[in-house]
C-alpha cells in the first residue's frame, strides 16, 4: 500500500525543483541526439565499421528501454529523488567512460550505463506531481516533456561546431559538466518525496521485460541490415513475443508486480501510449533521416550538399517552436483540455511530413516544415505527459510516465526501421537513396501522423482541474486501493 510520509520543512521552493529538473532532463536528452550526426566521424576516428559503430545509438536505444520502467517503478518504492540523485550519477559515469573511451567497445559499454539516464523522465514527472501547487503540475510537466524533444534538436545542431571546434570526444564532456551540475543540485535542493509505494522490485518481472524489450528493440533496429526475412530477425521477433507473454504472467502473479498491468488497461493511459508509439515513428525518423536528405551531394538530383552544421541549423527552427510551445502548454491544457492539445499537435504534424515529401526543393521550406513540425510535437508531447499524470495515482505516476517515455522510444525505432527500408529500397549510380525514396519515406511519416490523431480522437476526457490521490475515473478507484491484478498481498 502506498505510504505518505510525515510532512517536514522543504529545503527549496518548486521553482528551483524545477530548475535541477530541466537540467537532468536536458542533458539526457541531449545525450540522446549528440552523437547521431557524428557517428561517420567517430566511425574513422575509433577505426571502425559502419554496422559497429551503429551500436553507440542502438546500444543506448536498448538500455534506456530496459531501464526507464525499472529506474521509474524503484522511484516510486524508495523515493523519486533518490533514484533521481543514483540515475544522474550513473549517467555521469557513463558519459565520463565515453569521453575517455578510445575502443569502439569500450564507447558502447559507456552508452549502455548512459541509458541508465532514461530514468530521469519519469522520476522527474513524478517529482513535479508530488512537490508542486495543483495549477503548476500540467505547465511544468508540459515544459519538461518538450525539453526532451527540444534537447534532441539541438544535440543535432550543436554536434557539427562542436566537432568542428574541438573533436567529437566533447559531445560526452560537455553534458557530463552539466549531469555534475544537475547531480549536486539534485542533493542540495530536491525534497524527499511525500509519496511512496513500498515493497521489493520483483527480479524476474524485470528480467522478463528486459528480454523482451532487446529482442524486440534489436529486430527493429537491425532489420534493415540483416534483411526482414533474415533468421536472426525472424527468431527475435518470436522471442519478443514468447517473453512478453511469459512477462505478462509474470507481472499478474507478482506480489509486487513491476507494471501495474490494469493501470496500463486504464481508457486514458493506454490511448495516450498508443499515441506516443505512433508520435515516436516520426519524430526518430525525422532526426535520423532529414539531415542525410540535406546532407546529400546535389550532384544527386536532390539535396543540398549541407555540412554536419548546416544540416543541424536547418533542425534549430523545431527547437525553437517546441520549446515555446512547451512554455504555453499549461495554459493550453487548463483552457481547452489535454486531449484537445495533443489532437491538434498530431494534426498539425502532419502538414510538416507532406511539406518534406512533395516541397524539398529549397532550404526555407524545410526550415518551414521544421518549424511546424517543433509546434506539432510541442503541443502533443507536452499534453500526453500530462495526462499520464492526471490518470494514475501518485504513487504510480513514475512507472506510468516512464512506460509512455519508453514506449516513445520503441515507436522511434519502428520509424528508423521503417524509414531505413524505405529509403533504401533503391539507390542512384552513386550508391546514394533515390529522391523517391526519401519521397515515400516522408509520405509513410505523414501517415503514421494521420493514424496518431485518429488515435488522439480515442483518448477520454480527463479533468484537468486538480491532480491529487483521488483518481477521476471509478475504475482508478481499485489503483489507488492497491486491489490490482495479480496482487497477492491480501
Amino acid at each position: 500500500m502506498p505510504t505518505s510520509l510525515p510532512s517536514r520543512a522543504r529545503r527549496t521552493g518548486h521553482r528551483a525543483t524545477f530548475a535541477v529538473l530541466a537540467a537532468a532532463v536536458a542533458a539526457f536528452a541531449l545525450l540522446q541526439s549528440l552523437v547521431t550526426p557524428v557517428l561517420a566521424t567517430i566511425q574513422h576516428d575509433l577505426d571502425t565499421d559502419q554496422a559497429t559503430v551503429t551500436w553507440v545509438l542502438t546500444a543506448y536505444l536498448l538500455s534506456a528501454s530496459i531501464f526507464t520502467p525499472i529506474v521509474g517503478r524503484i522511484g516510486d518504492a524508495v523515493g523519486k529523488e533518490r533514484m533521481l540523485l543514483a540515475t544522474l550519477v550513473a549517467l555521469g559515469a557513463g558519459s565520463l567512460l565515453a569521453a575517455l573511451a578510445t575502443d569502439v567497445r569500450v564507447l558502447i559499454l559507456a552508452r549502455v550505463v548512459q541509458g541508465i539516464g532514461g530514468g530521469v523522465l519519469p522520476l522527474a514527472f513524478g517529482i513535479v506531481r508530488d512537490e508542486f501547487p495543483r495549477e503548476k503540475v500540467a505547465g511544468a510537466v508540459g515544459v519538461l516533456a518538450a525539453l526532451t524533444a527540444v534537447g534532441g534538436g539541438l544535440g543535432i545542431v550543436l554536434a557539427g561546431p562542436i566537432v568542428d571546434a574541438l573533436d567529437y570526444h566533447w559531445l560526452f564532456w560537455i553534458p557530463l559538466a552539466i549531469v555534475v551540475l544537475a547531480a549536486i543540485a539534485t542533493y542540495a535542493l530536491v525534497p524527499p518525496s511525500p509519496v511512496r509505494t513500498p515493497g521489493r522490485i520483483s527480479v524476474l518481472p524485470a528480467a522478463l521485460l528486459s528480454a523482451w524489450l532487446v529482442c524486440l528493440l534489436l529486430a527493429l533496429s537491425e532489420g534493415p541490415a540483416w534483411g526482414w526475412a533474415s533468421a536472426r530477425v525472424l527468431g527475435l521477433l518470436v522471442a519478443a513475443v514468447v517473453l512478453a507473454a511469459g512477462w505478462v504472467a509474470a507481472e499478474q502473479r507478482s506480489a509486487a508486480p513491476l507494471i501495474d498491468l490494469q493501470m496500463m488497461r486504464l481508457p486514458a493511459v493506454w490511448t495516450t501510449n498508443l499515441v506516443a508509439l505512433l508520435v515516436g515513428v516520426g519524430m526518430y525518423a525525422t532526426f535520423g533521416f532529414l539531415p542525410q536528405f540535406l546532407q546529400t551531394p546535389e550532384e544527386a538530383g536532390y539535396g543540398f550538399g549541407s555540412s554536419v552544421t548546416e544540416s543541424g541549423l536547418i533542425l534549430l527552427p523545431w527547437s525553437a517552436t517546441m520549446f515555446a510551445v512547451g512554455l504555453a502548454s499549461g495554459r493550453l491544457v487548463a483552457g481547452y483540455g489535454a486531449k484537445a492539445v495533443v489532437l491538434a499537435g498530431t494534426t498539425v504534424a502532419v502538414v510538416p511530413f507532406l511539406l518534406m515529401a512533395f516541397a524539398h526543393g529549397a532550404v526555407w521550406q524545410l526550415c518551414l516544415a521544421t518549424a511546424v513540425l517543433g509546434v506539432g510535437f510541442g503541443l502533443a508531447f507536452s499534453a500526453m505527459s500530462s495526462l499520464i499524470v492526471d490518470a494514475v495515482p501518485s504513487e504510480q505516476t513514475g512507472v506510468a510516465s516512464g512506460m509512455n517515455a519508453n514506449i516513445r522510444t520503441i515507436g522511434g525505432s519502428i520509424g528508423a526501421a521503417v524509414m531505413s527500408s524505405i529509403v533504401t529500397a533503391n539507390a542512384t549510380p552513386e550508391g546514394l537513396p533515390t529522391e523517391a525514396g526519401y519521397t515515400w519515406g516522408f509520405a509513410a511519416l505523414a501517415g503514421a501522423g494521420v493514424a496518431a490523431a485518429l488515435a488522439a480522437l480515442l483518448i477520454p476526457r480527463v479533468r484537468q482541474t486538480a491532480h491529487s490521490d483521488e483518481p477521476e475515473h471509478p475504475e482508478l478507484a481499485l489503483v489507488a486501493a492497491g486491489t490490482v491484478v495479480g496482487d497477492k498481498s491480501e
